[in-house]
C-alpha cells in the first residue's frame, strides 16, 4: 500500500494573504465584486483568520473595483454579449447577471442590449437547432411544440418563438414584424 502523504495545514491568512489571493482572483478570472467576495470568504473558511478584527473582505473588494481590477459592468456587458452572440435571450441574460450578483444599476446596458438584440439572438439561436425558417422542411406539431420549448428554455419572449417557429423554411421574417 502506497504512504499517504502527510499535508502540512496551510496557515490562517492576514491582510497580506488576503489581499494576495483577491490579486490572483481578480487577475486569473472574469469576475464581478459578488464572485470575488465569495471567492474570499470560502478561502476564509478553508483557512482561518488570524487577526483580531473582522476580515476586511468587504473594503478590499471595494478597493480592487475602485482600482478597476473588478469591473461588474464591463463583466455583465461580455456576458450579455457571449449569450446574445450564441443565441439566447433576454430572460436567460438577466438570470446570468443576477446569478453573478451584478446589482441593477450595473446590468441595466447590458440588459437594455439584450432587448435590443432580442430579435437577432432568436434568429441566431433557430439557426442553430435548424427550427424555422432554417429547417429543412416544414415541422409537424409536435416537433413545432418541442422547437418552441427549447426556445423558450433558452430565454426568448413568446411572440418571438410564435412567429420563427411558425415560419416556413426558407422565410426569414422581418424584424419589424415584431
Amino acid at each position: 500500500m502506497k504512504a499517504e502523504r502527510q499535508r502540512n495545514p496551510r496557515p490562517p491568512l492576514d491582510n497580506e494573504g488576503l489581499e494576495r489571493l483577491g490579486l490572483f482572483y481578480a487577475g486569473r478570472y472574469a469576475t464581478t465584486r459578488a464572485k470575488l467576495a465569495t471567492y474570499l470568504r470560502r478561502k476564509l473558511r478553508e483557512r482561518g483568520w488570524e487577526g483580531q478584527s473582522e476580515p476586511p473582505v468587504e473594503r478590499l473588494v471595494a478597493r480592487f473595483a475602485e482600482l478597476g481590477y473588478v469591473d461588474d459592468r464591463a463583466f455583465a456587458s461580455a456576458k450579455a454579449s457571449s449569450l446574445l452572440r450564441r443565441g439566447y435571450g433576454e430572460r436567460r441574460v438577466k438570470d446570468a447577471l443576477h446569478a453573478a450578483g451584478i446589482g441593477e444599476e450595473d446590468s441595466a446596458p447590458a440588459r437594455e442590449d439584450a432587448e435590443a438584440q432580442a430579435f437577432t439572438a432568436a434568429l441566431r439561436f433557430a439557426e442553430r437547432r435548424r427550427i424555422g425558417p432554417y429547417a429543412e422542411a416544414a415541422l409537424e406539431r409536435p416537433q413545432r411544440d418541442k422547437a418552441a420549448a427549447a426556445m423558450l428554455r433558452a430565454g426568448h419572449r413568446l411572440d418571438l418563438v410564435r412567429r420563427i417557429v411558425n415560419a416556413a423554411p426558407g422565410e426569414v421574417p422581418e424584424p419589424d414584424s415584431f
